[in-house]
């Protein structure tokens, strides 16, 4: 979950499952995050919904322990 002034700059960002405090100086986010958005369409129970939460690294990891297939992962030559 994300918090913002009334300018629009990052003030704080909470891990929607574990509710860890991420660190955020002067509206840049200093931690790792994985930021999630869905928006559900036609043929979904939660049509016209969209849905937004942020997970810090920790909880992300354990997220992804819990698929079948595993994500797939490549090295980034810069990181932006």
């Amino acid at each position: 979950m994300k918090v913002y002034d009334e300018h629009q700059m990052l003030q704080k960002m909470v891990c929607n499952r574990c509710e860890k405090e991420l660190l955020v100086e002067n509206g840049l986010l200093k931690d790792a995050a994985y930021e999630g958005k869905q928006s559900f369409g036609y043929f979904s129970e939660r049509d016209g919904v969209t849905h937004r939460f942020d997970l810090c690294e920790s909880c992300y990891d354990e997220w992804i322990q819990m698929f079948r297939i595993p994500v797939e992962e490549t090295e980034n030559a810069e990181i932006i």
